[in-house]
């Protein structure tokens, strides 16, 4: 699985996908990062990436021109990329959009910075929006660092326990508290429960936390 990154800030990458599981499938190959600079792109001696925005309004818009040899560049090495643009404007990401992604061989992500991209770049390319949340970052690069984790954990044989990902958040629910030694800290107990060796009670103890938590903080979800 390959993963290429649109952005004018290259050395951010590969940042914190270098550490842990998602670091060490990194250095066996199991992934790739192709980073790709913008800015290599842009026609004047400067480098020139932004421009002010038609109609006015603050900060500067990136350009369609230079974004779109980029693309190019991208496309015209992996035909059947898969286009996504980081955009507190587009479809929220949840688990099931991670998993869709994964079934993909080549993803290229695009990272806005200032006030955001020409919006004919995304109209002409089709490009994925999809937004890690209702909240605005300075750029998209943490954004697509934030969707790549979430879909290389999910590749087979990136984490060695698939139990793990069977018990986790967002696949019944939110996930269920989780407690290990000592037994007692700080006057507070670890649940009898789960210190009784009945597997069957501690499972449905499991499903019961699960649940309760999932509709007190996300009920919404119980309903899917």
């Amino acid at each position: 699985m390959i993963f290429n990154i649109l952005t004018i800030f290259p050395h951010m990458f590969p940042g914190p996908l270098s550490y842990s599981i998602i670091g060490n499938a990194l250095k066996k190959g199991i992934w790739s990062l192709n980073i790709i600079d913008i800015r290599s792109f842009a026609h004047d001696k400067h480098k020139t990436v932004d421009d002010r925005p038609y109609g006015g309004g603050p900060g500067m818009i990136m350009k369609a021109d230079v974004i779109g040899l980029a693309v190019d560049h991208v496309i015209s090495n992996y035909p059947n990329t898969k286009l996504i643009y980081m955009s507190p404007s587009g479809e929220k990401l949840e688990q099931h959009i991670s998993r869709q992604i994964i079934h993909f061989s080549n993803i290229t992500i695009l990272c806005g910075r200032f006030e955001g991209i020409d919006k004919r770049v995304l109209d002409f390319y089709k490009f994925r929006e999809i937004s890690i949340g209702d909240y605005v970052l300075s750029g998209g690069e943490l954004a697509s660092m934030v969707l790549i984790d979430s879909c290389i954990r999910l590749v087979p044989g990136i984490i060695g326990n698939y139990n793990s990902l069977i018990s986790e958040s967002f696949n019944n629910g939110l996930e269920y508290p989780q407690y290990t030694r000592p037994q007692k800290w700080m006057g507070l107990d670890v649940p009898s429960i789960l210190l009784s060796g009945n597997h069957k009670k501690i499972n449905e103890w499991k499903k019961k936390q699960s649940y309760d938590i999932t509709l007190k903080r996300r009920p919404e979800l119980t309903k899917r």
